[in-house]
């Protein structure tokens, strides 16, 4: 069970982020305590994906807070100059929130167990055995432990974001943002990934699940975002979004989704 003493591990206040004229987030506050699964929805455009590379500092954000276990990110400059001041604190940052991308980016030279192992070792510095025996675990984890000496394009799109997902938890993240994992998948391939998504909510991960899968939403979050425009419409447990939503904009986009 949670702490409540516990600061949570990802928190985001008022973020603004805008791309020249174009405002994407225009003042978003997000918490994931330990152990939250918190899934992000919307339209296409509504801010989604970039607010999840905000919180993992792959995007510089003009406006608001950022602040990991606590910590605030340091920032230099102001506005659109805006930047953070610490590398070492970006790169802690990174190092403990994972991020799985819709589009796998595995390292096409590489093997998978080489994928999975290679973060731990040239990034953390740790012991190489010890990394294969948690990386061979890791890829039985997600149902691809017989594809240890295979390259990515050996596999299929399902295996290759299983595989994205077992580099991921090789770091030990302390929470996992996943960019959707399963939009770039055939629907039975994406079955595949919903699967191990599952496990990780039941094991009590945290997770920030960017997702077009409604239903994917509603079974593994303690907490449901919409997104609209660049801000919340409309917040709050799974049960609550899905089975009684208040916002016209959340039943629309629910109807358009088949999941009203």
């Amino acid at each position: 069970m949670t702490d409540a003493r516990e600061p949570p591990v990802l928190e985001i206040r008022d973020l603004h982020k805008s791309y020249g004229r174009l405002e994407v987030l225009r003042g978003v506050d997000i918490t994931a305590r330990k152990g939250d699964v918190v899934s992000l929805i919307g339209s296409s455009g509504s801010g989604k994906s970039t607010l999840l590379r905000c919180a993992n500092l792959l995007e510089d954000s003009q406006q608001g807070d950022v602040l990991f276990e606590g910590e605030p990110v340091r920032w230099k400059g102001t506005g659109p100059a805006r930047q953070p001041a610490d590398r070492k604190q970006v790169i802690n940052i990174r190092t403990h929130l994972s991020m799985v991308f819709q589009q796998f980016n595995l390292w096409s030279h590489m093997t998978v167990l080489q994928n999975v192992m290679e973060a731990p070792v040239t990034v953390l510095g740790e012991n190489r055995d010890e990394v294969e025996t948690r990386a061979r675990d890791l890829l039985e984890k997600v149902g691809i432990g017989d594809k240890c000496g295979a390259y990515p394009a050996q596999l299929s799109g399902g295996q290759q974001q299983r595989a994205a997902i077992a580099r991921a938890l090789a770091m030990q993240p302390r929470a996992i943002l996943f960019d959707e994992p399963t939009s770039a998948l055939d629907p039975e391939l994406q079955q595949e990934v919903v699967r191990v998504i599952k496990v990780l909510a039941e094991e009590g991960r945290t997770m920030l699940l960017v997702t077009h899968d409604m239903r994917l939403a509603a079974d593994v979050s303690d907490s449901v975002v919409f997104l609209h425009q660049g801000l919340i419409e409309e917040q709050g447990p799974p049960e609550t979004l899905f089975g009684a939503p208040r916002s016209e904009r959340l039943k629309q986009f629910l109807s358009a989704t088949g999941a009203a």
